[in-house]
């Protein structure tokens, strides 16, 4: 999800003169600037580093895409892993792969050239994208909680709750829920004109750097927004929460140390995962200040676009046992066939 914004920063800026007007601007009612594109700053201020960092930042994305393409093939490909607990893991390797997809190769693309110009509509996509599956991201979290409560505190009626049919329709509310999140906040922001300025102080279109351009600076709408964002974060953090409280209290209650250690294997891969994202999402919407310090929203944002997205991964090819055996599974079928194939050519 993108930066909150809080109350402050609806502080009313001067609007700057009408002369030397570029393409990119042109008159609003009372004489201001009326900008039609926007300059995404990024990292212009660095321009010693611009190599190192587009090169650092490729290879994170190469890796990104390739291990949640690993986990999506692998899931697909071992029937030992059609279960809903990695099915909804397959759903959040693809989102994670979508939500880089908003925004790193644009970011790519500007520390290649000179030209960081994006137009409004172009930025009210990418906004409306990254909120999108930036909160479904944290819906299907939750939901991956419930999923795992459910077949440690429920393991007898698992099958009957966790039915295809019922994962399905949970996966489509996830992100038609995350979605309409989306929308709202971002017809919010876009609800009225910008000529405070083009230059946004970030390497993608996020809420704060572009509300504060905003033409009509309403404390209510800015409110608004910063307690809807508030309001997902919190929830979603607060019913995983909830979810693992009684996962914890089942637990404790099993006679055997095998049995305990079995469940909390099941769930370390997600907690930590759940951890380091709410943990960014925390940084980021749980101070009313947000957009107060560029360059420091642009570091922890750095953090969540790229980095992120690579632990999810990661953290669940190295933590969880299953998907490490169907990997080696699936390695070691894709190696008979090819030794089988130039064998069968010579026969």
């Amino acid at each position: 999800m993108g930066t909150s914004v809080g109350p402050q920063d609806t502080e009313a800026q001067p609007c700057k003169p009408a002369a030397h007007l570029t393409a990119a601007e042109r008159l609003w009612g009372n004489g201001s600037r009326l900008v039609t594109e926007f300059v995404l700053v990024g990292f212009s201020h660095l321009p010693h580093l611009r190599i190192t960092l587009f090169t650092l930042f490729f290879l994170t994305y190469l890796v990104t895409l390739s291990g949640n393409a690993t986990i999506i093939t692998v899931i697909q490909a071992d029937r030992t892993l059609h279960t809903p607990m990695y099915r909804f893991l397959a759903l959040l390797s693809l989102s994670e792969t979508c939500y880089t997809l908003v925004t790193i190769p644009n970011m790519l693309a500007h520390l290649l050239t000179e030209r960081h110009a994006i137009s409004v509509p172009a930025c009210r996509a990418q906004m409306f994208f990254f909120l999108g599956l930036g909160c479904s991201h944290c819906f299907l979290l939750t939901l991956m909680g419930y999923d795992r409560y459910v077949a440690i505190c429920c393991p007898l009626r698992y099958s009957v709750v966790m039915r295809p049919t019922v994962c399905l329709c949970l996966g489509a509310v996830v992100f038609c829920s995350g979605f309409s999140v989306a929308m709202i906040e971002t017809c919010m922001i876009f609800s009225s004109p910008f000529c405070r300025g083009s230059r946004v102080e970030h390497f993608f279109c996020d809420i704060a750097p572009v509300l504060r351009l905003s033409c009509t600076q309403s404390t209510g709408r800015a409110l608004g927004i910063f307690f809807l964002s508030v309001l997902v974060v919190l929830a979603s953090f607060l019913l995983i929460l909830l979810s693992y409280a009684f996962i914890v209290a089942t637990i404790l209650r099993m006679p055997s140390a095998t049995s305990r250690h079995k469940a909390f294997s099941t769930c370390a891969a997600h907690l930590t995962v759940v951890l380091v994202h709410f943990g960014c999402a925390g940084v980021i919407y749980l101070r009313p200040d947000s957009g107060a310090h560029p360059e420091r929203d642009r570091l922890v944002a750095v953090f969540y676009t790229v980095v992120t997205p690579l632990l999810n991964p990661v953290v669940y090819t190295l933590r969880n046992r299953e998907v490490r055996v169907a990997l080696r599974r699936t390695l070691a079928r894709g190696c008979g066939a090819e030794q089988r194939g130039p064998a069968d050519r010579h026969s």
